[in-house]
């Protein structure tokens, strides 16, 4: 049962006025509850932190929502989606997956249409076209306005989430967009190498930590390059190779400053397009689908000097927020969001250092959905068996991909869905980020509470999301973070999460 609070600081809409009901945590497991309990500690308390976007807030108000944050998920920080036309974020829970029990249990989709949830400052946005993009929601609502007095009166930092998730009718969108290899610009990704695109994110960034007293920022982007696009390399169900991106002329131009070929590296990727639909229509190679693939690679390694050069314009951008962030005042903290691909695939996982990352953020929030994650992964292995790994059977690449990603004893293919992945998974992917930082920057292992899934995948009870919560805290977190969204999420998942939290600090 949905019930309602009240709140006078979010005008223009109707609020709940009575407290959510909450149902209590699953029992937890008295094994899993020693060995948390047994973790050694940490001197400083960990960053506890959920996603949430304003919809959230505006349904729930503000106090009764922080109230079931604090009390129910032990959470001491807001990352509150300020910045974003997507779904992922922001939005009530999307259409297809069950309503969680707390909100309103109906669709958002009339009214969505996303952007900065903020008041915009004009002087920030001089130099780029991007200059009108307030959200039209919630009417006049300043989302961080309304959310950062009550946070703060509870001792809870705030953190302003931004998304590089756009809708194509944007006003000074569709010049600043990707050029695929055809030619042809996309709807809403933006291209990473246009100096108004750096110009729109440093320019947000400042806005919001000089125009509030807010604790940082955390960045999004999960926008890939070329090489993974073109393949499916990534848990999407899309194989796109000829609309891999980006070939505008920032990109042309980078890349004769590195004595990069552009006819060739364009060149190389049309024979690469050819490859993959000739592969999906399963015509094989003389040589075998792997063999013409690094034949490919041999003969135009343009190639990957070319998602090269995308994957460096997006970690400039990384760079440029971090610098902008630390301009306003150096106490203000950095932090960007690892996709989950991370997780799945080896070659793009080569190109993500994590001490290289750790230059450019005060912490790193890993995506480490272990209940989602079955599915995804298992797209991810259809996805690279369908291309270029086509010549060995789908259980075995899943083997082979297991040893090489260090996994312990996870599901095969035909129960990996329903399976997800387990709480040992969200432990040594943990570990690794950790160990990888080498402690120059927090790692926050982004706990899956009610993500959606397919009809036969795994759904999270409450004792898979403490499993999962005690792993990412025993493994050494500096904290972790409640994702994707506070209007996807069951209370009961949530209450575990908090009860983990509590448990493992004894």
């Amino acid at each position: 049962m949905n019930t309602q609070h009240s709140s006078p600081q979010l005008p223009r809409r109707e609020f709940i006025k009575t407290a959510a009901t909450v149902a209590a945590a699953a029992t937890i497991s008295p094994a899993f509850l020693s060995t948390a309990k047994a973790a050694e500690q940490t001197a400083t308390p960990r960053m506890i932190g959920i996603q949430a976007g304003p919809v959230s807030f505006v349904d729930e108000g503000v106090e009764a929502a922080l109230d079931i944050f604090q009390e129910k998920g032990a959470v001491n920080t807001v990352f509150l989606t300020t910045f974003t036309y997507g779904r992922g974020l922001s939005g009530r829970q999307i259409a297809g997956q069950p309503y969680p029990d707390h909100g309103k249990a109906e669709s958002d989709a009339a009214f969505y249409h996303g952007g900065n949830y903020a008041a915009p400052h004009a002087e920030f946005y001089q130099n780029t076209s991007l200059k009108q993009t307030r959200a039209p929601d919630h009417g006049d609502l300043d989302i961080v306005a309304a959310v950062l007095p009550a946070a703060r009166k509870r001792g809870m930092k705030l953190f302003c989430s931004i998304e590089d998730a756009w809708r194509s009718d944007v006003p000074g969108l569709k010049d600043l967009t990707e050029v695929d290899l055809q030619g042809r610009r996309t709807s809403s990704t933006l291209c990473p190498l246009h100096p108004e695109v750096h110009a729109f994110w440093t320019g947000l960034a400042t806005d919001l930590c000089k125009s509030y007293d807010i604790d940082g920022i955390l960045f999004f982007n999960e926008n890939n390059g070329p090489l993974l696009e073109s393949l499916g390399a990534s848990h999407a169900q899309r194989i796109a190779s000829s609309r891999a991106t980006c070939f505008c002329e920032f990109h042309q131009k980078a890349a004769r400053e590195r004595g990069l070929s552009f006819e060739r590296a364009r060149e190389g990727y049309v024979r690469l397009d050819q490859f993959v639909q000739n592969s999906l229509a399963g015509q094989r190679p003389s040589d075998g689908y792997f063999v013409e693939f690094w034949r490919l690679l041999s003969e135009y390694p343009e190639i990957m000097a070319w998602d090269r050069l995308f994957d460096e314009g997006k970690h400039q951008v990384l760079a440029e927020i971090h610098t902008a962030v630390k301009a306003v005042r150096p106490g203000l903290q950095a932090g960007f969001h690892i996709e989950h691909v991370n997780s799945f695939n080896p070659i793009f996982r080569a190109t993500r250092s994590y001490a290289e990352l750790a230059a450019k953020a005060d912490l790193l929030k890993i995506v480490v959905y272990n209940n989602c994650g079955g599915e995804r992964y298992a797209n991810f292995i259809r996805n690279v068996h369908a291309t270029v790994f086509r010549d060995v059977p789908p259980e075995e690449l899943l083997r082979f991909n297991n040893h090489l990603l260090n996994y312990g004893d996870e599901a095969g293919m035909d129960g990996l869905a329903q399976a997800g992945l387990s709480a040992d998974y969200v432990y040594r992917e943990t570990q690794r980020a950790l160990a990888g930082v080498q402690g120059k920057c927090k790692i926050l292992p982004g706990i899956d509470i009610g993500l959606p899934t397919g009809a036969n995948s795994r759904k999270a009870t409450p004792e898979d999301t403490y499993a999962a919560t005690a792993a990412g805290l025993k493994a050494g977190a500096d904290g972790l973070l409640y994702s994707r969204k506070y209007s996807e999420m069951r209370l009961a998942n949530l209450a575990a999460a908090g009860k983990a939290v509590r448990d493992f600090k004894g």
